[in-house]
């Protein structure tokens, strides 16, 4: 099985425990609240991230910006899709690579403030020649006070056609954002 199909297959088990498992706290505070009320809101997020390669990738390091719209459908579970900009840095400036981002994807609070994410979609390449690129996510993060920091593994998939091929590689990345409720 390819490693792609078993990270895919793992988030899937992983989200599906998370939101069919019932977690009971122990009492309910006054500061417990706002986290507690019935979901179903929105949020924007703005943010930056920047990551690194392995050493055996062709690319050294990446940044970007993003917008995410997460959904929460309850106070434990939300959708979230999410676009923006990245640039991949190569080793020695022989390869740089420009695209959007354009994902969607899971977030489950197992702990409050606390949550785990994947995410799957494309990058659109902007240079001419390139091809889109398939990127899938998996992570952690913590969200307190509209701030929310994560840390991912962010893997890309590129088509051997493109001008700019690199193999298959990923980053690990950290993800600085403000989010705004709607």
């Amino acid at each position: 099985m390819k490693t792609i199909t078993k990270i895919f297959a793992s988030s899937l088990a992983a989200i599906a425990i998370f939101t069919t498992t019932n977690l009971n706290a122990q009492t309910m505070t006054t500061t417990d609240a706002p986290m507690m009320e019935s979901g179903m809101g929105f949020k924007v997020g703005v943010g930056i991230s920047g990551g690194v390669f392995r050493d055996k990738s062709p690319l050294d390091y990446a940044y970007g910006a993003d917008v995410k719209l997460q959904w929460d459908l309850t106070p434990y579970v939300a959708v979230t899709a999410s676009g923006g900009y990245t640039k991949l840095m190569g080793k020695d400036n022989v390869l740089d690579v420009d695209f959007i981002p354009a994902k969607g994807g899971v977030k489950v609070f197992p702990i409050k403030r606390m949550y785990l994410a994947t995410e799957a979609g494309a990058g659109f390449a902007i240079q001419d020649g390139a091809k889109t690129n398939f990127i899938y996510t998996g992570g952690l993060g913590y969200e307190f006070g509209g701030f929310d920091v994560g840390v991912r593994y962010e893997g890309y998939v590129n088509d051997s056609g493109s001008t700019l091929y690199f193999k298959k590689t990923g980053q690990y990345a950290l993800r600085l954002a403000y989010n705004f409720k709607l």
